[in-house]
């Protein structure tokens, strides 16, 4: 189950990269063929589609690490992982409520409640 649950996470962060590219086509496009030096700082919709895509890869760097947590056992630097990512989900939810904030919050509880050999 903790394997599991961290490439869940692996996933979501490949799945923000991928919907990022999406729903922030045009906006990364115009930022790449501007040069891309400074070209993300505006317009807003830039700007945001940046940091969006960038989360992605965080994502994944956590998922990495709660995979190889799980793989040696770990269940300390586990919790760690879905510990930082339930802090980040409940300010995301609070600052936005209807949100895929909503998905990280799940994971992390899981992620933590597997950390703790709930699950």
């Amino acid at each position: 189950m903790t394997t599991t649950l961290a490439w869940l996470l692996f996933a979501l962060g490949i799945g923000h990269i991928g919907y990022a590219f999406v729903k922030f086509r045009t906006p990364l496009l115009e930022g790449l063929s501007a040069g891309v030096v400074g070209k993300f700082e505006a317009p807003e919709v830039r700007r945001t589609a940046f940091w969006f895509a960038m989360f992605g890869p965080l994502l994944m760097l956590a998922g990495q690490v709660a995979v190889h947590a799980a793989a040696i056992g770990d269940l300390g630097l586990y919790r760690l992982v879905g510990q930082y990512l339930l802090a980040v989900s409940v300010i995301g939810v609070l600052v936005i409520p209807k949100s895929p904030f909503l998905v990280g919050l799940l994971i992390s509880a899981l992620i933590v409640a597997a950390g703790y050999g709930v699950l």
